[in-house]
């Protein structure tokens, strides 16, 4: 999979993961590993979260 170049501000597809279904996440801070934000849709949207760059998919809107 190609590295994605993530920015604060960006939309991103997270993909499922145990029971919570793909939503779309707004990145606040990216890290090594990880970012940080809230999800946007979803059963999670509106909690903060902190998922790991390997579930994220794809960049639906960026800054």
């Amino acid at each position: 999979m190609t590295e994605l170049e993530l920015n604060p501000g960006d939309v991103v597809v997270v993909r499922a993961f145990d029971d919570v279904p793909e939503h779309l996440f707004r990145v606040d801070e990216v890290f090594e590993d990880c970012v940080t934000g809230f999800a946007v849709t979803g059963p999670l949207a509106g909690s903060y979260g902190e998922p790991t760059l390997e579930i994220i998919l794809r960049i639906v809107s960026d800054t």
